[in-house]
C-alpha cells in the first residue's frame, strides 16, 4: 500500500502536467500524510537540506565551464582537430563526430552542451557532403551522450550525492566505459554508412595536423588536469569543477581571445538558470528520498526480490531494463533521483559494487536521452539541426541499439568496468 500511494501520487501529479520538481514534493507530502506524520516544517527543513551538500557545489561550475567551452572556441578547435585526424577516410565525418565528442566529454559533462554544439558545427557540413541528414544527426545525438560517462560528468556527481559513493572513483570508472561506447558507435557508423558514395576531404599533411593540435592544445588539456588531478588526490570532483570553469575562462579570454568580457553576464545567468533546475530537482528528491527511508519502502522492494539476490547478474539485468523503461518517459536527473534511494539497498544486499552499479545506472540513463518520446538530446538536436524529430529519432536507432548492447554486454562480464576502474584508482 505504501509503495502504492508513493507511486500513485508521484505519476497522478506528473500526468497533470506538475512540473517533476513539485510532482516529488507532493508525493512526498502524501507518503507523510499516509504514515500519519504530516508536518509542513519537516517538509521545509528537508527541502533546504537536499540541496545543502558541499559535493553539489561541483554542479554550477561544470554547467558554467560548458557554457564557457561552446562560446570561447574550444568546441570548434577540438573539432578542427579531430577533422585533421581522420576526415579524409571514408565516412571520415561521421568518425570526427565521435571523436569530437569523446574530448568534449571531458570538457563539458553535459550531453546537451555537447549536442548543441556538435549539431551547430558538424552536421550542416555531414549533410553538404552528402551523408543522410537524419543518420547524421541521430549519430551526433548517439554521441553526445558520452558526456556523462566521461568525467568530469554532472549525472555521477547528482549519483554520488545520492548514493553515498565516492565520486572520484566513479570518475575514474567511467573513463573506460565511454571510450568503448565511442568505439561501439566508430563500428555501428561504419556499417550503416558503408554504401553512401560520399566523397571525403583530402587528406590533411603532418603540417596542418600539427597546426590544428597546437590551436587545440589548451582545449585538450583540461581532460589531462581534471583526471591526472583526480587521480593523485590533488583535487576533489567539486574542486575539479571549479578548475574546470577557471581554466575554460582564462583560456577563452586570455589565449583564444574569442570570448569578450561583455559576455560573460549571459553566459554567467544561462548556468545559473540550468543549475537552479537541477539543485530544486535534488532538493525535492531529498523529501522523498527520507520518507521512502522512514516508510521502510527499500525493505520491502529487497523482500519482493528476494530470489534475484543470489543471481546479481539476472538482477541487474532486471533493474537495467526498468531504468530503460522510466528512461523513455523521464530526464536524466529526476530519473537518478527518484530510482537511486530505492535501488541501492538491493544493490547493497545483492553483493554488487556500487561504483560498478553507479556506472551502468549512469549509462542507462544517459542513453536515455536519445529515448523517444521524451529523448532531451534528441530534441537538441532537432531543434539546433533544423530537422524533425521524428527524421532524429529514425536516424539515432541503430546508434542506440549499440549502445544499449554494449550496456547489457557490461552486465554479463563486470570486469570491463572494474578491472580498468581498479588500475586508474591505482
Amino acid at each position: 500500500m505504501t509503495i502504492a500511494i508513493f507511486l500513485g501520487s508521484l505519476l497522478a501529479a506528473m500526468a497533470i502536467g506538475i512540473p517533476i520538481s513539485f510532482s516529488l514534493m507532493l508525493s512526498g507530502a502524501a507518503l507523510m500524510w499516509h504514515l500519519g506524520m504530516f508536518d509542513a516544517q519537516i517538509l521545509a527543513q528537508n527541502l533546504i537540506e537536499g540541496s545543502n551538500s558541499f559535493p553539489l557545489l561541483a554542479v554550477p561550475f561544470f554547467m558554467l565551464a560548458g557554457e564557457i567551452m561552446n562560446a570561447g572556441g574550444l568546441s570548434r578547435r577540438i573539432v578542427n582537430f579531430a577533422m585533421a585526424l581522420v576526415g579524409h577516410v571514408r565516412g571520415g565525418l561521421g568518425y570526427v563526430g565521435i571523436m569530437a565528442a569523446v574530448f568534449m566529454a571531458a570538457l563539458s559533462g553535459s550531453a546537451v552542451a555537447d549536442a548543441a554544439a556538435l549539431s551547430a558545427l558538424l552536421l550542416p557540413m555531414m549533410v553538404h557532403a552528402g551523408h543522410d541528414k537524419a543518420r547524421s544527426a541521430g549519430l551526433l545525438a548517439s554521441a553526445s551522450i558520452i558526456a556523462p560517462i566521461i568525467p568530469p560528468s554532472i549525472g555521477f556527481v547528482i549519483f554520488g550525492v545520492a548514493a553515498n559513493v565516492s565520486i572520484s572513483k566513479l570518475f575514474l570508472a567511467g573513463i573506460a566505459p565511454g571510450l568503448l561506447l565511442g568505439m561501439a558507435l566508430c563500428f555501428t557508423w561504419w556499417y550503416v554508412a558503408r554504401k553512401e558514395m560520399v566523397t571525403p576531404p583530402g587528406r590533411k599533411n603532418r603540417g596542418e595536423i600539427f597546426a590544428a593540435l597546437k590551436d587545440a592544445l589548451f582545449a585538450l588539456g583540461l581532460p589531462v588536469i581534471v583526471v591526472v588531478g583526480l587521480k593523485f588526490g590533488v583535487f576533489t570532483p567539486t574542486e575539479a569543477a571549479v578548475v574546470a570553469a577557471v581554466y575554460a575562462l582564462v583560456i577563452s579570454v586570455f589565449v583564444y581571445r574569442e570570448l569578450r568580457l561583455n559576455q560573460l553576464f549571459g553566459l554567467f545567468l544561462a548556468a545559473a538558470k540550468t543549475t537552479a533546475v537541477i539543485m530544486f530537482l535534488v532538493a525535492a528528491a531529498m523529501v522523498s528520498a527520507w520518507l521512502i527511508t522512514v516508510a521502510q519502502l527499500p525493505d520491502q522492494l529487497v523482500s519482493l526480490l528476494e530470489p534475484l539476490l543470489e543471481h546479481p547478474r539476472l538482477l541487474m539485468a532486471a533493474i537495467m531494463v526498468l531504468v530503460i523503461v522510466v528512461g523513455t518517459a523521464m530526464d536524466m536527473t529526476p530519473t537518478i533521483l527518484i530510482l537511486t534511494p530505492v535501488l541501492m539497498p538491493i544493490v547493497k544486499a545483492a553483493g554488487i559494487d556500487p561504483v560498478y552499479f553507479g556506472v551502468l545506472f549512469i549509462m542507462n540513463n544517459a542513453i536515455g536521452l536519445i529515448t523517444p518520446p521524451v529523448g532531451t538530446v534528441l530534441n537538441t538536436v532537432a531543434g539546433v539541426g533544423k530537422i524533425s524529430m521524428d527524421d532524429v529519432t529514425k536516424g539515432v536507432w541503430p546508434f542506440m541499439l549499440a549502445q544499449f548492447a554494449l550496456m547489457f554486454l557490461m552486465v554479463l562480464f563486470p570486469q570491463i568496468v572494474m578491472v580498468p576502474a581498479r588500475w586508474l584508482a591505482g
